[in-house]
């Protein structure tokens, strides 16, 4: 699962749901459609994640989560509030969409891709992570929550 990032099992999750939502009337049994939330939360999501990727950029280290290496611990920005924005905000966008389709499937991506982010993923960084930086990562860990 670690050869494809979060976003890519995002899609998969997306279109597995969107399939399961067009070939059974879900509205029918309950329709949980509120677009004006569901806009929302999408540039909420894509507004976190994209500031998260562009302060990685600007900082030169990889935005890569199976990268051998970072090169600098970002610790700034929406990283003093959450240690993953980017999953964070990858959650609330699915979240988004699930509100503006409002089928029953779609409401299972954000958790799908809670748990891949957070027992596949952030694992394998945080060790990675905590190899490389040692007692600044520790520290940082300590400060910072995983998720909110």
């Amino acid at each position: 699962m670690l050869k494809l990032p979060p976003p890519i099992w995002g899609l998969i999750y997306l279109i597995v749901a969107g399939a399961a939502s067009a070939l059974y009337p879900w509205h029918a049994i309950v329709d949980l459609r509120v677009i004006w939330l569901g806009a929302l939360l999408i540039v909420l999501g894509f507004a976190l994640s994209f500031s998260a990727a562009m302060l990685f950029r600007r900082k030169g280290t990889e935005l890569n989560p199976t990268s051998e290496a970072n090169k600098v611990l970002v610790i700034g920005g929406p990283f003093r509030f959450t240690r993953n924005p980017m999953y964070v905000g990858l959650v609330i966008f699915t979240l988004g969409i699930a509100f503006c389709v409002g089928s029953l499937p779609m409401f299972a991506v954000p958790f799908l891709v809670f748990a891949t982010a957070n027992w596949v993923h952030i694992p394998f960084e945080e060790a990675k992570m905590r190899r490389q930086f040692g007692a600044s990562f520790d520290d940082y860990t300590r400060q910072v929550r995983r998720w909110i």
